[in-house]
């Protein structure tokens, strides 16, 4: 179910066209401006057109938090902070449960303390504060980071213990970029088999979602979030494709975050990827 990340500009039915019409079958997008946390008056026509489209072509869709959400925070920067990143992301919630999209991903964040586990407590407390009461189908989807060993949000057994220890796990999935993943030196392509082990132990893979298909422009365990088009980055096509064939990975929107092509759109890595699957498959 290859897809990409597309512009609501003319409404959400417009963005899962403007994504099936360059050969996406699923597709992300941002519920509202992606660079604030104001709240977004639900357009419930347009809603329900995306709705409507994205059932009758069988194309899954996943909502992305805005870049100013950091629930690692907490009240450490004011009560006021907390309650509206607690309100953006019920908003959230509420228009991406209205377009009938799987979940809205969201990332751990960041929090300088000198207790090493506030911040964990600071995103299990908005996690429940923001799932109280949700009776939506659309999920919260925690994402890994790409940040350095020993920064928050990288590893599968973090993610995996915090969704364990909210009130309502069962409102709570994973999405996994891979170029997090190996910026991070969490997944190590050489060592595939024993990071897909773990992830069963823990319990990972049964409540994955969703995947950003992502090459990186820099090395494993550089720790930079650096996405690069599938292909041309440190992973490669190969790996990236081996990883995604397996069967942990099966019908699961699979959304691309790469700089668009020379058309400004996702054409020719979507089709581009359709192609070494089917050699894979071959």
């Amino acid at each position: 179910m290859f897809g990409c990340h597309v512009s609501t500009r003319g409404g959400f039915g417009r963005a899962a066209r403007r994504a099936w019409d360059m050969g996406a079958k699923s597709f992300q997008y941002f519920p509202k401006n992606p660079r604030s946390l104001a709240i977004k008056e639900l357009d419930a026509a347009a809603a329900a057109d995306c709705f409507h489209f994205c059932r009758e072509k069988g194309m899954p869709s996943i909502a992305h938090s805005p870049y100013p959400v950091n629930i690692a925070l907490g009240d450490t920067r004011g009560s006021e902070l907390y309650h509206t990143t607690v309100a953006s992301l019920k908003n959230d919630l509420a228009i991406a449960e209205a377009c009938g999209s799987v979940g809205i991903v969201v990332h751990f964040g960041h929090l300088k303390s000198s207790d090493p586990l506030q911040g964990y407590k600071n995103i299990i407390q908005c996690l429940n504060e923001t799932l109280a009461g949700w009776q939506g189908k659309t999920k919260i989807l925690l994402e890994n980071q790409a940040g350095q060993p020993g920064s928050m949000g990288i590893t599968l057994e973090e993610l995996v213990y915090v969704r364990n220890l909210a009130d309502e796990p069962q409102k709570i999935a994973f999405c996994l970029d891979t170029c997090h993943a190996y910026a991070s030196g969490t997944w190590d392509p050489g060592q595939t088999d024993q990071w897909l082990e773990r992830g069963c132990e823990l319990g990972y893979w049964k409540e994955l979602a969703a995947v950003h298909l992502n090459d990186s422009k820099y090395p494993l365990g550089s720790g930079k979030d650096r996405h690069a088009r599938v292909g041309e980055g440190c992973i490669g096509t190969e790996a990236l494709i081996g990883l995604i064939s397996l069967p942990e990975f099966a019908g699961k929107p699979v959304v691309l975050e790469t700089e668009p092509g020379s058309d400004g759109t996702h054409r020719d890595e979507i089709e581009y990827l359709f192609r070494s699957m089917k050699d894979k498959m071959n």
